[in-house]
């Protein structure tokens, strides 16, 4: 073979080397709306997102449960099984090179054979022609990223479940302080209608009515105060804290459920970059690509693998000799290995893995079809959300000055006891959907963040 040839080759095998057999990765296209992205957005873009709530007590419940929370330790954990498969991959397509050493004697029914002993070097490295190994460190680097985004997906989750969960226990806490003081009130209705029937001046019907009321109230306590301690709970486990913890922890307070403010408005139209912004859409994308590159891997099936081997070292019928000039011994080969025969296998792995591609194709456009679901409904609750706190506060002051008047004109004997306990019974079912409309106004303001990424982008660690 003459220079010229040898040059051809050389350059082939390089063209070779640089190639992969497998289709080049294309975003699928989706008809997407056309959504501006402006600052009004920035509050949803930042890693605290929480921040914006100005709470230093759930800015520390907050950090406390993104350091020991359970479930996105084992996300973490699972990033670091991801980097090392990504280094076994890169490890693929690097030689191999292992020591090893033997002594020993054969024989038969005629006798023992001559003793050998051997010690030496041996390398091996499989040229990387139809970029097999390149495909598969390429797979496993983007299923490294999609593990990556899952992590910052189960931090956005973890983070706006405290954050609701907050919200909630100081909804039950204000729920409680109200039911506590309606049963007040309740208590003394019962002791003037019980003195008013021990004077003969009221029916037993009244008296039961009265402490019908008071102990439906007395209920209602009960109910929230076990909710409240399952909210307690419940926010132990998103803390990360021990079995012990759980049952004697009390989730510290920071401000009342008035006291923490609704986020400013925020535009209808959906920002531009939702697909970098969210995790779980970045998730899917990078599963999609490690499937694209796996079809690469199982198309170099189908052609020769070739592979260069060599050993350097030792070899002597003495062990004392072993190490003697004359002992050394060396080989050098190549080898080629095509499949002929493999009973569909080759072909059944290549339509599986096209047919994975096909699936993580479906996965990643329903992705971002819920991902802009959310993100409307998020922006839909959060407008509205307002306006339902609104109606409602204007409602529980109608009702207590209807209440106010009602009590007045019953100690005056100008109504009776039913006009009066149906009056406290809308005041009290007032009070508590206003406490429930401000928690939903301030879980609003955290779905959306979560709707829209939350802050944990491809270059967030």
């Amino acid at each position: 073979m003459n220079l010229k040839k040898i040059s051809i080759l050389a350059a082939g095998l390089v063209w070779l080397g640089g190639c992969t057999l497998g289709p080049a990765y294309k975003r699928p296209e989706l008809d997407l709306p056309q959504g501006k992205a402006g600052d009004e957005f920035g509050i949803f873009t930042t890693a605290k997102w929480w921040q914006v709530f100005e709470d230093p007590v759930l800015d520390r419940l907050e950090q406390e449960a993104l350091t020991y929370n359970q479930d996105l330790q084992a996300a973490i954990a699972r990033v670091d099984q991801a980097r090392a498969d990504v280094g076994v991959a890169r490890a693929d397509q690097m030689p191999s090179l292992s020591a090893g050493a033997q002594s020993g004697r054969q024989g038969n029914q005629y006798g023992s054979g001559e003793s050998q002993s051997t010690a030496g070097l041996s390398a091996s490295f499989e040229l990387d022609i139809w970029g097999k190994y390149r495909s598969l460190k390429k797979s496993a680097q983007a299923r490294l990223l999609a593990t990556e985004a899952a992590r910052d997906t189960v931090r956005l989750t973890l983070t706006a479940d405290v954050a609701n969960g907050y919200f909630t226990l100081r909804m039950l806490d204000e729920q409680k302080d109200i039911l506590e003081r309606t049963l007040q009130a309740r208590e003394e209705n019962v002791r003037i209608y019980q003195a008013r029937y021990d004077t003969g001046y009221c029916t037993e019907v009244d008296l039961r009515r009265v402490q019908a009321d008071r102990d439906s109230v007395q209920a209602q306590l009960q109910q929230l105060s076990m909710q409240r301690e399952q909210q307690e709970t419940a926010m132990a486990v998103l803390l990360g804290k021990s079995p012990r913890e759980i049952i004697a922890l009390n989730v510290p307070r920071g401000k009342t459920l008035n006291e923490l403010n609704f986020v400013p408005e925020v535009p209808s139209d959906l920002p531009s970059d939702l697909l970098e912004r969210r995790p779980d859409i970045r998730m899917a994308e990078e599963q999609l690509i490690a499937a694209n590159a796996d079809i690469g891997a199982a198309r170099a099936a189908y052609f020769p693998s070739i592979s260069l081997t060599g050993t350097a070292g030792f070899a002597s019928s003495a062990l004392s000799n072993l190490f003697t000039g004359g002992a050394g011994v060396w080989n050098i080969a190549g080898q080629a290995l095509a499949p002929i025969f493999e009973g569909g296998k080759i072909k059944a792995q290549n339509e599986k893995a096209e047919a994975v591609y096909r699936e993580q194709v479906a996965n990643y456009t329903k992705t971002v079809q819920t991902a802009f679901k959310e993100a409307y409904d998020a922006l839909a609750a959060n407008r509205y959300g307002r306006d339902i706190y609104e109606s409602y506060n204007s409602q529980t002051a109608a009702m207590q000055r209807s209440y106010d008047l009602t009590k007045k004109q019953e100690s005056e004997g100008l109504i009776g006891v039913t006009d009066l306990l149906n009056v406290e019974e809308t005041l009290l079912s007032a009070e508590m959907n206003l406490s429930t409309a401000r928690r939903n106004g301030l879980s609003a303001s955290v779905n959306l963040c979560k709707a829209l990424g939350g802050g944990w982008k491809a270059d967030t660690k």
